[in-house]
């Protein structure tokens, strides 16, 4: 019988303490601030998201500019290679 009785408080001690914390848990609300600065935020990081998008492709874009300097660089460089060892040739030959 002492141990029913031990039981019965004790479940019933943990039945009010359920019920406690729930009643005090659910009383919160955001604000229409909240509501609005969370909005605001988060706009503002799709926006940062998207600019961020636009600056890797300019990037990604100049790049490919740059390597096709390059190689129009060494081409012309290979170019201007073959016609100075032309140009000293024809020099050669016509000095002998």
């Amino acid at each position: 019988m002492k141990k029913l009785s031990n039981s019965i408080r004790i479940l019933s001690m943990g039945l009010l303490l359920v019920l406690g914390l729930s009643l005090t848990s659910c009383g919160w609300k955001a604000s229409e601030e909240e509501i609005q600065t969370l909005e605001e935020t988060r706009a503002a990081a799709l926006d940062a998201e998207k600019a961020y998008q636009d600056k890797k492709a300019e990037a990604d874009d100049l790049q490919r500019q740059v390597d096709a300097k390059k190689a129009e660089l060494k081409k012309a460089q290979a170019e201007k290679e073959k016609v100075s060892k032309a140009v000293e040739a024809r020099k050669a030959a016509d000095g002998e």
